[in-house]
């Protein structure tokens, strides 16, 4: 827990120019509080207090405007930047150092008992008001631009806008 707030505190500092130090962080950043709470009712979820995992992530959802089901898998360093109206579904997997603005939705396109929700590769950036809709993967360090409708996968390296989302540039990789 304590390498997440960490990993969170380093993401928010890089991330945004307005976080001054830690405590201003911990204290004042409702992405650092609705995680916390994540945590907690994600260990209730895993352990089939359902009830109780939903209570907590409704109550957290209250405090803070970011709503997380407590069945989503989030990694390490996740920055909710303006947080009110984001909702992550209950099959979305976030992985390391993701960064998402306000109104945010990672939802589903239906009524599948599967994974319906996408995946988040590392270093990916949702802008505010994107809908990223259905199992789909955001790939390594893509970014995606505000109030974009994503519904079909996203490589590595890319940044896709609009409505439907296209790619509109694919960044090499260093590595090739």
């Amino acid at each position: 827990m304590f390498k997440d707030l960490r990993m969170q505190i380093q993401h928010i500092k890089r991330s945004d120019p307005a976080a001054r130090n830690a405590i201003e962080i911990i204290l004042l950043y409702p992405s650092v509080h609705a995680i916390a709470w994540h945590r907690l009712s994600n260990l209730l979820y895993k352990a089939h207090f359902y009830l109780f995992a939903r209570i907590f992530s409704q109550f957290a959802r209250f405090l803070t405007g970011i709503e997380i089901h407590p069945g989503a898998t989030i990694g390490y360093g996740l920055f909710i930047d303006h947080g009110m109206g984001v909702v992550i579904g209950e099959t979305t997997i976030i992985k390391d150092n993701v960064k998402l603005f306000h109104g945010v939705t990672l939802g589903g396109t239906g009524r599948e008992h599967a994974k319906r929700h996408p995946t988040l590769e590392e270093n990916v950036v949702i802008g505010a008001g994107a809908k990223v809709l259905g199992n789909i993967t955001i790939g390594t360090n893509s970014k995606i631009g505000a109030n974009a409708v994503v519904l079909k996968d996203i490589p590595p390296n890319s940044t896709a806008v609009g409505i439907p989302a296209k790619i509109i540039n694919i960044e090499k990789s260093e590595s090739l």
